[in-house]
């Protein structure tokens, strides 16, 4: 440093002001910065919950995150002004103590200063804690987003017309990811990070998938429904109700597919009593009548979506219900406990009977019933097969060899060996399923 440039920096007091300036405008700049990741970080889930509890804070950065485009654009040219202030200040105070050579001092001191105490500092410290960060900046930075407005309302106008040139159209009020997606996506990480347990996971992705799955993917079909007759005697329906471990039987007459009511085994208990009652012959049913204790049937269609079922479940206070396609045909029953098993699991009591749907076998695969659905073998063994054109295994394989295959034929499909273990007529009633990794 030459003589002059001494008694520049001893007694001309601009230079002084211009460095306090220039720290000043760093220290805007971390603030822009650590915001736009605070407030871009932050869970709005979180967000809300702080909000409940009387944070104002997080209310504010509730509202600014609604309109994540308008918010990081004020920030942006917040934090674009101060850096571009902050260097042209720095060139001009470098370059009247170094000369020409100040230019590149500038440039390489102002990328450190920038880079560290303006970038990398405050965004490493929102990001650590993110809700807390954006709570704190939210007030400040909601006066910069309406005193910005006008002119961040200008740029976006111009981007969306520049964009528009190149045939890209935006819709400012549509999110990247539907709030189901979202939430189903962020499930799905945390399993694979370990923070969420695969039985976790599993409720909640059930819950979510009650609005996205039809009654026909996990009603009982038509040809596993036990039924009564209502032309049998009464001797032989009481024993028949008696032996059968449902509690609820649907009641035909002449032909399965023309049901005319649903036997509770409560009700026909009571009505056994007072009938022996009355009669005093507790062995002479011969004057019994089933239809005067059986239920009106409750139909619904297979197109039906689970969520809306299981509310009108809740409002009928039924819990049964026969699945009837558009022609009116008997397709299964569905029960209140098969949706709810689709959230929390398998429900069994001590009269249920157990079916066995899987099982490892000693070559390394899965001997798995074929009448078991995909959404149950995925969840048993943490499979992806996919279920949309099929609901069961057996389904799946016929849908994609095109033909119902032999005992011994072998497929190969999405990552996995299907092998055709037995077949009962057309039906494909078990198979051995091996991961080809």
């Amino acid at each position: 440093m030459d003589d002059a440039a001494r008694e520049i920096v001893n007694w001309d007091p601009s230079l002084l002001w211009t460095a306090g300036t220039i720290l000043l405008l760093i220290v805007m700049s971390a603030f822009f910065s650590g915001s736009e990741t605070a407030l871009t970080a932050a869970s709005r889930g979180k967000l809300h919950s702080m909000a409940e509890t009387g944070s104002k804070g997080a209310n504010r950065a509730l509202q600014l995150t609604e309109d994540s485009e308008r918010l990081i654009g004020s920030v942006l040219l917040g934090n674009n002004l101060v850096n571009i202030l902050a260097a042209s200040l720095a060139t001009s105070l470098f370059t009247v103590l170094l000369g020409d050579s100040g230019v590149a001092v500038a440039t390489l001191v102002m990328t450190l200063l920038v880079l560290v105490f303006a970038e990398v500092m405050p965004k490493t410290y929102a990001i650590t804690r993110p809700e807390e960060a954006a709570a704190t900046v939210a007030p400040p930075i909601g006066v910069l987003v309406r005193v910005l407005a006008p002119i961040v309302g200008a740029v976006r106008a111009f981007v969306r017309f520049a964009l528009g040139i190149f045939g890209i159209t935006t819709d400012p009020d549509s999110n990247v990811l539907a709030a189901h997606e979202e939430i189903v996506g962020a499930i799905a990480l945390h399993h694979s990070e370990g923070a969420v347990h695969k039985d976790d996971r599993d409720r909640l992705l059930g819950a979510l998938d009650l609005k996205s799955r039809e009654v026909e993917e996990i009603m009982l079909h038509r040809s596993s429904i036990e039924m009564i007759d209502a032309d049998d005697s009464p001797q032989d329906i009481v024993d028949q109700a008696l032996r059968s471990p449902y509690t609820r039987l649907p009641v035909y007459r002449n032909d399965p597919e023309n049901i005319v009511g649903v036997l509770h085994a409560k009700d026909l208990l009571r009505a056994l009593n007072v009938h022996v009652s009355k009669t005093g012959r507790p062995g002479d049913l011969s004057d019994f009548s089933i239809t005067n204790v059986m239920m009106e049937p409750y139909f619904v269609p297979e197109t039906a979506i689970l969520d809306d079922q299981m509310r009108e479940f809740l409002r009928r206070k039924a819990h049964f219900a026969l699945v009837v396609d558009e022609y009116g045909a008997l397709q299964g029953l569905i029960t209140l406990e098969d949706i709810l098993e689709e959230i929390v699991g398998e429900i069994t009591d001590e009269h249920d009977v157990e079916v066995e749907g899987l099982e490892r076998d000693s070559e390394g695969g899965y001997l798995v019933d074929g009448a078991m659905t995909i959404r149950d073998l995925n969840r048993a063994s943490d499979w992806n097969l996919p279920d949309e054109e099929a609901n069961t295994l057996a389904g799946l394989v016929i849908h994609e060899a095109q033909t119902i295959p032999t005992e011994g034929q072998v497929f190969s499909y999405y990552g996995y060996r299907f092998e055709i273990v037995t077949r009962e007529r057309n039906r494909l009633t078990q198979l051995r399923v091996t991961p080809l990794d």
